[in-house]
């Protein structure tokens, strides 16, 4: 079942990406975690636009859920 469009937080309307795009920042900072301990940042040439291009893959794949 995909998710609504919308959802109610504190009684004010939100869209429902930003549910997504929250829950995709805590698995982007778990994501995070494990690679810099593993570190395989040490083997790209720009650690954060890695960062970023996985938020962003992350975030995209997650927003699809929202598509009737």
């Amino acid at each position: 079942m995909p998710m609504p469009s919308e959802v109610s937080i504190g009684g004010a309307m939100m869209p429902g990406l930003v549910v997504i795009f929250f829950g995709c920042l805590l698995l982007m900072w778990l994501l995070d975690e494990v690679i810099g301990r593993l570190g395989l940042y040490r083997y790209v040439l720009h650690p954060s636009l890695v960062r970023l291009a996985l938020f962003v893959c992350l975030f995209g794949a997650a927003g699809l859920l929202l598509i009737h």
